[in-house]
């Protein structure tokens, strides 16, 4: 049988994806749409969550 290439690498770009919309989501941000940026963006996602900062509580 012959094994599918690609896949170890969109696995790790799934799972790199889904870690950020944890971390957007520990910061008060949009954990879908961090996921989405991600599967576009990848590594330099991670890196822009890194340095935002975490968006304050709202009142309402």
């Amino acid at each position: 049988m012959m094994a599918a290439h690609g896949a170890p690498w969109f696995a790790g770009w799934g799972t790199l994806a889904l870690v950020n919309a944890g971390l957007a989501q520990g910061k008060n941000r949009s954990g879908l749409g961090w996921f989405l940026l991600s599967l576009l963006l990848g590594p330099l996602a991670t890196l822009l969550l890194v340095l935002l900062p975490k968006v304050r509580d709202r009142m309402f």
